[in-house]
């Protein structure tokens, strides 16, 4: 058999396993210059005095281990929060929103996932919460962590999984109180997860209320954009307000509405947005909805994705055995616990598996499979 070709480069990049060994330290570069200028160190309980001494007087204080369902021992050098956002970064469930639909399904390579919808959210928010001295940490946990709970297709899939579930499917608190369970978040994390959503009760926290407004901001902005890239809408087509107010760039609109919120509260200490852009907000958002998420072509991929995602629901339902948890807990087939089950599996797959396993274990026909993916199956 062939073996690969050693090159240079190949060689040097193996040289560098061990890194660089000087006196009682190993360096990642041998001419390594980095340092602090001190062995003093930031401990957590440093870092949140410190914190607590910079905030502003109603932002969430981290302490110690944090508020969570079973108790743990506090990390000797991040805040409960932070730990938060880390366990969120590395669950499986964050990983998969990169294959799961923000607005079009298998987007080209330059639109959105609910991957990079959820990084753009954490951007909008942690640039309001720092500067209005908010708890950074626990603003980036609940925007990276607030659409864990989607499922494969969009906000379809909450339609289609809600006959199964007894108070209905709200990817919110699916996301909070089932998806993320696992991760024993802080209390905090999962409030603001479970009610970002304006049709949700108010957050308990000022943090989680600027992921509510970072995330309508965020899906405004990027879904239209989005759309003029696929040649959906024009800037041209946006009201007057909206262009006048806010103009017709993301960058422009970003800012704009980042800067309102600012304002607004420098203004009244209370979270929110100055009225006349909150109003420009508002139109841009109806806009989205009659022009983007509820035109033909939209409400053809919802249908496609319910008829899909139901059969297939239906299906480990009645064979719980195919589900990954049977294993662990047997149950019985249509029981309350194999509809939950069966929710959990399919809520939590990508668009490309839930596909797949309605074409393998139902033989769905790939023609009515949502638009986009029929090819990338076929091939």
């Amino acid at each position: 058999m062939d073996e690969s070709p050693t090159t240079d480069r190949n060689n040097t990049w193996v040289s560098t396993m061990s890194g660089n060994t000087s006196s009682s330290i190993t360096l990642a570069h041998a001419d390594s210059w980095a340092g602090i200028g001190t062995t003093n160190i930031a401990t957590r309980g440093h870092r949140e005095a410190t914190e607590d001494s910079t905030m502003a007087p109603l932002a969430t204080r981290a302490v110690g281990p944090g508020n969570r369902v079973i108790a743990e021992d506090e990390d000797p050098y991040r805040t409960c929060f932070e730990r938060d956002r880390d366990r969120i970064l590395h669950a499986s469930s964050f990983r998969r929103l990169a294959g799961k639909t923000q607005v079009f399904v298998f987007p080209d390579d330059h639109q959105r996932t609910r991957l990079t919808h959820a990084l753009e959210v954490a951007q909008v928010a942690v640039s309001v919460a720092r500067v209005l001295r908010l708890n950074v940490a626990l603003t980036e946990a609940i925007a990276l962590g607030h659409d864990c709970g989607h499922g494969p297709g969009g906000h379809a899939s909450e339609d289609a999984l809600s006959p199964y579930i007894e108070d209905g499917y709200d990817h919110a608190v699916w996301g909070a109180d089932v998806v993320l369970q696992p991760l024993n978040l802080c209390l905090e994390t999962l409030d603001g997860i479970r009610n970002h959503s304006w049709s949700r009760p108010a957050p308990s926290t000022p943090e989680a209320e600027i992921v509510s407004w970072a995330d309508r901001i965020a899906y405004v902005c990027h879904d239209f954009e989005d759309a003029v890239y696929a040649g959906v809408v024009t800037p041209q087509h946006l009201p007057d307000i909206v262009r006048q107010r806010c103009g017709t760039t993301r960058r422009q609109q970003l800012s704009a509405f980042i800067t309102a919120m600012i304002n607004a509260t420098a203004e009244t200490g209370r979270i929110g947005m100055v009225p006349d852009v909150a109003e420009a907000l508002a139109e841009f958002r109806r806009f989205n909805y009659d022009t983007i998420y509820h035109r033909a072509e939209s409400r053809v991929q919802a249908q496609s994705v319910i008829d899909m995602l139901r059969p297939l629901v239906e299906h480990y339902i009645a064979h719980p055995m195919l589900l990954p948890t049977w294993h662990d807990t047997p149950f019985d087939p249509h029981t309350v616990a194999a509809s939950r089950e069966a929710v959990n599996y399919v809520g939590g797959m990508t668009d490309r598996y839930a596909c797949k396993q309605a074409v393998e274990l139902l033989k769905y026909p790939v023609h009515k499979l949502p638009q986009g993916i029929d090819t990338l199956l076929a091939g």
